[in-house]
């Protein structure tokens, strides 16, 4: 595969089947992942010129919007098992694997064997047993893609077809998100993100840039995979927000803490803004469900209201940053409380430069898993 641009950063071969979190990768593997994603940035680029040269004009080649753009793929299976509602994650990864060739098949909890009881791991196991590649996961509980892969790992007695049959390869497994745990795919992209920003996609090296992330960082499985992959790159981050929702505690993922973003404004490159996650907060006693999604009902922020005056991302606060910096936003956006319309519709805005490398990020990591030796 021909590369886009100089390939000056340095990478290793990637020896991993699955994708569980950033979290304990080097620098030069996520530096393999991310230039494997820059070469496929380019491909979807040219097909997205072949195709659409002109808004309205007629195609001019034969590549359609969700044809392949790269055959890597071609005969694989990847199954999407999401156990929590998405729509961004989940998409792309379905454009990713069409882009690569691959089939799609697509699982919910609702109206699969999961709502009748039967575990996250059996359902892995029955699916990989009907010859899928890859199985991209995401579900509320966090280390359930740990569990899959042992329960993977662990079914050659189970199925003695395996036994029968060693060089038959165990399936990939891809963490889309799990609970609180991880997001790696998100934290990739992200990173490609502040890398193209800042013109740093020849080596992907972060050292210099002061990254924020406000808002329910403690509930953020982006955010974890936001400071272990931008931290090992390099960079500075600081999680922002209430001590309840950023508590001191974070400090320990090799980041810091500040309760005041005003006060960090001045020193911010990029800033990576979080909703809150009511949804996985406790809500107070008495109060009915059609409450619960709203602020009053949670006992982590005192209304919606107090919590925008001292942390919404607004365009006063975007000006006291630095001149060149970013904001960006893992969607869903809940405009008016972290994020006003006037900043997510501007020029700093990333958030859809986010979701357009999402697919060359995802790319990258299902090709590399994919093909990388099974231990």
């Amino acid at each position: 595969m021909a590369d886009v641009g100089a390939v000056s950063a340095a990478t290793v071969a990637w020896r991993h089947a699955h994708l569980l979190q950033l979290g304990g990768l080097s620098d030069a593997e996520l530096r393999t992942v991310l230039v494997r994603a820059r070469q496929y940035a380019g491909l979807l680029r040219e097909a997205d010129r072949v195709v659409r040269p002109t808004i309205g004009a007629e195609p001019t080649g034969n590549v359609g919007p969700l044809e392949a753009v790269s055959g890597e793929l071609r005969g694989r299976v990847i199954a999407n098992l999401f156990f929590e509602d998405s729509t961004r994650t989940r998409v792309s990864f379905t454009v990713a694997a069409r882009r690569l060739g691959a089939e799609v098949i697509d699982l919910t909890s609702v109206g699969s064997s999961v709502s009748k009881g039967e575990t996250v791991g059996d359902t892995a196991a029955n699916v990989s047993a009907m010859g899928v590649d890859g199985l991209v996961i995401r579900h509320r509980s966090s280390g359930a893609c740990h569990l899959v892969v042992r329960t993977l790992a662990g079914d050659s007695e189970a199925m003695p077809d395996r036994r029968r049959d060693p060089g038959r390869r165990i399936c990939s497994v891809i963490n889309a998100g799990d609970g609180r745990h991880e997001h790696p795919t998100q934290g990739l992209l992200d990173i490609f993100t502040l890398a193209e920003s800042f013109e740093r996609l020849n080596t992907f090296d972060l050292s210099g840039l002061t990254v924020g992330i406000v808002g329910d960082v403690g509930s953020s499985r982006v955010a974890r995979s936001d400071i272990a992959g931008m931290t090992a790159l390099g960079a500075r981050v600081i999680c922002i927000g209430p001590p309840a929702l950023a508590p001191r505690s974070l400090t320990a993922l090799g980041c810091e803490v500040s309760h005041d973003l005003d006060a960090v404004l001045p020193e911010l490159d990029a800033l990576n803004v979080l909703r809150i996650q009511f949804e996985r907060h406790e809500v107070k006693a008495g109060e009915s469900k059609e409450n619960q999604p709203r602020a009053a009902s949670s006992n982590v922020i005192a209304s919606v209201r107090e919590y925008a005056e001292l942390y919404a991302v607004n365009a006063p606060r975007v000006q006291r940053m630095r001149p060149h910096a970013i904001v960006m936003h893992p969607g869903p956006i809940n405009r008016g409380v972290e994020l006003t319309a006037e900043v997510a519709d501007s020029g700093r805005s990333m958030v859809l430069r986010q979701v357009t490398h999402g697919v060359a990020v995802r790319m990258a990591v299902m090709s590399l898993c994919l093909s990388a030796p099974v231990s």
